[in-house]
């Protein structure tokens, strides 16, 4: 019991910057209060003492703000930060080193009793603050779930989920094709001799096969279950879950809409140019695409 208790202090410690001695740590953090309360309320529940692990964990609820249903499994090592509003259900399964901060709900959302209606937590998840996990799937190890997200599917492990719905961003798909997103110029470039042999930029065809690519991150096919393994060594902790590399798939489509539009434009506005130097004139009422401004809104 000793030995357990040290290790959460420890893993407090570890994730916490602003922990300055485990003596604080022991008497100032209510989530370690609540695992600490759960745990006797837990033993309770398994030896069938249902109503009296349920009044300790309603006890639980009342000193630290955080509500643990005694029935639910809690592993090694889990850190509840700040933790006031934390929901976690009956049938709800937390594995070890995982991080949970305040206003994180493990929900259902069927009502039929004696079923898997909570979710699972496999090792290492971190549940970012106000993020709702409803329904009786498994969150993969050393996933990540951004804070306000609402997952109502599963997450495959080492992949991040944000937004409402939840999308599923796969971090190795993202970097890669990040390497692949064209750059977009205010104006063309003389071509040297070894462009000379390219087609001319209005007898291309824009294929859209960035964005399919994008799209296709927010959705957990085949390869997504497979793609998630847990990493070797040490890691960089993302506290709230919130990592500036993840992108969300839906904002990158439409920065390249936009770039794509802008890019249009400057062809067509050349056109127009080349019709007038040939004496056609053309009426044109409409305002330029401001690119920066349409960006900033999207970001």
């Amino acid at each position: 019991m000793f030995n357990q208790l040290r290790e959460d202090i420890a893993c407090i410690h570890q994730r916490d910057p602003a922990a300055r001695s485990r003596f604080e740590i022991l008497t100032c953090y209510p989530g370690l209060h609540a695992i600490l309360i759960h745990r006797l309320a837990h033993a309770l529940w398994r030896r069938n003492w249902l109503w009296l692990g349920r009044f300790i964990s309603h006890l639980g609820r009342i000193l630290t703000g955080i509500e643990i249903h005694p029935g639910a499994q809690i592993g090694r090592r889990v850190f509840i930060d700040h933790g006031f509003g934390v929901v976690i259900g009956e049938t709800a399964e937390v594995g070890d080193d995982c991080t949970i901060y305040q206003g994180v709900t493990l929900g259902g959302t069927r009502l039929y009793k004696g079923e898997k209606r909570h979710p699972t937590l496999e090792e290492g998840v971190v549940v970012g603050a106000g993020a709702q996990i409803l329904g009786g799937f498994t969150v993969g190890a050393h996933a990540r779930v951004g804070s306000n997200a609402v997952v109502i599917k599963p997450v495959p492990a080492g992949a991040t989920a944000v937004g409402n719905p939840a999308r599923i961003l796969l971090k190795e798909d993202a970097m890669h094709h990040a390497e692949d997103i064209p750059s977009h110029t205010d104006e063309p470039t003389a071509p040297t001799t070894e462009q000379a042999a390219e087609p001319l930029p209005c007898q291309t065809d824009w294929s859209g096969k960035p964005l399919q690519e994008l799209l296709r991150q927010g959705k957990p096919g085949p390869q997504a279950k497979s793609a998630g393994e847990a990493p070797e060594g040490e890691e960089e902790f993302a506290a709230y879950a919130v990592d500036q590399d993840d992108d969300d798939p839906l904002v990158k489509v439409l920065h390249e809409l936009i770039n794509h539009a802008a890019s249009q434009e400057q062809r067509i506005t050349r056109l127009c140019k080349a019709m007038e130097d040939l004496g056609q004139r053309i009426e044109n009422g409409q305002q330029p695409l401001d690119v920066e401004r349409l960006n900033r809104m999207v970001d």
